[in-house]
């Protein structure tokens, strides 16, 4: 699988290593960008300006970061033989519960809202960053880890 491949195609499988990498650089360039547009941010700020340019670039950058992992999620989970569309349970769902759990923080029903957004992120956290992929070939391809002919 070629880069463009892996950052820009929704079909066939990536292993936990491959997806780990992809996290972690992802993480590293939203640490180091954020870092900027702080420093940025400062300067214009003590001089009387709001720092647009810095916030519309890290803006720009992290819907790209996020569709590049929708697409490397997706063939995570092709490897774990599941369909994308799992990323839907995986990143809307807890979202939405954490919203609901914000707005009814003032009852105690919020707290059942936020351990339920808890428990799905646990489990997409297990099952897209920890579990082994299907042996050998499935639906979604041949298997990343076997060896190549």
């Amino acid at each position: 699988m070629n880069l463009s491949d892996f950052l820009f195609s929704p079909r066939g499988r990536v292993n936990r290593a491959k997806y780990w990498l992809y996290v972690v650089v992802s993480i590293a360039i939203v640490i180091v960008l954020v870092a900027v547009a702080t420093a940025v941010g400062m300067v214009r700020i003590s001089q009387g300006a709001f720092p647009t340019g810095a916030i519309i670039i890290l803006g720009i950058v992290y819907l790209i970061l996020l569709v590049i992992g929708i697409f490397v999620g997706i063939k995570r989970l092709h490897d774990r033989d599941k369909s994308g569309w799992w990323l839907l349970v995986f990143y809307l769902v807890p979202m939405v519960l954490s919203w609901t759990s914000a707005i009814l923080s003032r009852d105690g029903i919020g707290a059942v809202f936020a351990l339920g957004s808890l428990a799905i992120s646990i489990w997409a956290f297990v099952e897209l960053g920890c579990l082994r992929g299907t042996v050998g070939p499935n639906r979604y391809g041949p298997d990343p880890l076997a060896p190549s002919a």
